[in-house]
């Protein structure tokens, strides 16, 4: 009996072990200055996204991705976490106009601040092949 707890004991930190590198594997590392130039963005810009119309941000997304599509443009650092982060921002303000989208917005959220310049140059890089 004592040998099956202590299998099942080791067996579940094994997993739990392994599960962990995987997660920590897949998460990406952003730099405390991009980190920093993010949450200054997302400050200065937070009451002026959440007062966007549907129009105004879909103006603004579709601008982002006109510019990040177009091999001829190379946003700054700043300019891209900019739209980004404004992006970001708005998902606020739809988990506002309904909650019951609370959890879509949420991860819509975290999705746009997780984006990364060097994954966008990375890309940038890759167009003008």
């Amino acid at each position: 009996m004592n040998r099956i707890k202590l299998i099942q004991l080791f067996s579940a930190t094994l997993i739990f072990t392994l599960s962990f590198w995987s997660v920590n594997a897949q998460e990406k590392t952003v730099s405390g200055n991009d980190m920093l130039l993010k949450e200054t963005i997302y400050d200065e810009n937070r009451v002026k996204v959440l007062n966007f119309s549907l129009k105004e941000f879909d103006a603004l997304f579709f601008e982002f991705f006109e510019k990040k599509s177009n091999p001829n443009i190379v946003l700054t650092k700043e300019e891209f976490y900019t739209y980004t982060i404004q992006i970001a921002v708005f998902s606020d303000r739809l988990a506002a106009l309904y909650p019951d989208q609370k959890e879509i917005a949420a991860e819509s959220k975290k999705k746009w601040f997780a984006e990364n310049y060097k994954d966008y140059l990375v890309l940038k890089a890759s167009q003008k092949k």
